[in-house]
């Protein structure tokens, strides 16, 4: 396929038909994730907070344990900071800043709209935490007010099918205008499915019966390429993941000197290990979860409150 491509893709393509070929595929059948039965926007925030760089399999249970233990906005606001990052930790969600984030942007919302939601993207966006594709997320599937989603599977799709130069901006094109104005809730819930089911890396085209096959350009060529996607780094002894456990050790403790915050974190702690470990502490500080001192010969870390 071809970078380059003139015109529009969607110039000799039914869009009317392929709009209405995969609202059927969407509604006759999808897979069932809590947050697409609510239109809640904190409860839909929360989900697409925690699913940024974390696999949906490992959302669902956090998701809702976190509304057991904060059923509203109100709830969040008034939580203790340590607590949220200590359950984002326990739930292996990776990255505690958001747990920071989700918490700062709560008390927004409280203190800043009147403990009411704003409604568009441009208003979402003043959240703390909360990009372009957060906003636009928030604004479509809890007040149906979005704009066309693009991410990466969104690309994928419009590349294969339509031909769609692989530039950023001939993607928001096409997939502006592929979305029927007002309906940007289920469009953009049946465009992602479509990607994460029929058209991923490896394309599943007839056994998921994707709906566009009979407009797709892939389909008809045999020729899948797709701009690249970068891979979900490994969760399993990477830095996120002892930046987790430093947060849980340290929530089980007021203090601990960096010697005896180490064996708690890795088995292999040694004396080669401290400068790794204080690295690792001072990043945290750096995004307000930490706090670290220097008390005698020994450097002290203790949760931020």
């Amino acid at each position: 396929m071809s970078d380059d491509a003139e015109g529009d893709p969607l110039d000799d393509v039914d869009v009317a038909a392929v709009r209405a070929a995969l609202v059927e595929w969407y509604e006759s059948d999808h897979r069932d994730f809590p947050w697409r039965r609510t239109t809640d926007p904190y409860a839909i925030l929360v989900s697409e907070v925690m699913s940024q760089q974390t696999q949906l399999g490992r959302v669902v249970p956090a998701w809702e344990d976190f509304l057991d233990e904060w059923p509203t906005v109100e709830d969040l606001a008034g939580a203790d900071r340590a607590d949220v990052v200590r359950f984002w930790s326990d739930h292996s969600l990776g990255y505690n800043n958001r747990a920071k984030y989700l918490h700062e942007a709560a008390r927004q919302v409280i203190e800043e709209f009147g403990g009411d939601f704003p409604d568009s993207p441009e208003e979402l966006e003043e959240l703390m935490g909360v990009g372009p594709y957060t906003a636009n997320a928030v604004a479509s599937f809890a007040f149906d007010n979005g704009d066309a989603v693009v991410d990466t599977n969104v690309k994928r799709v419009l590349y294969r099918a339509f031909d769609v130069s692989d530039d950023d901006s001939e993607f928001e094109r096409a997939a502006r205008g592929l979305m029927p104005d007002g309906e940007s809730r289920v469009w953009n819930n049946a465009v992602m499915e479509l990607g994460g089911v029929a058209c991923g890396k490896t394309p599943r085209c007839d056994e998921a019966g994707c709906p566009w096959r009979r407009w797709c350009h892939a389909y008809e060529t045999g020729d899948f390429t797709a701009p690249d996607v970068p891979t979900q780094p490994s969760f399993e002894g990477s830095r996120r993941q002892f930046r987790g456990r430093v947060v849980r050790v340290l929530g089980e403790y007021d203090d601990l000197s960096l010697d005896e915050l180490g064996p708690r974190v890795r088995v292999d702690y040694g004396p080669n290990s401290r400068e790794w470990l204080r690295g690792l502490v001072d990043d945290l500080a750096a995004d307000g979860l930490v706090e670290v001192t220097e008390e005698g010969d020994d450097t002290v870390a203790r949760l931020r409150q």
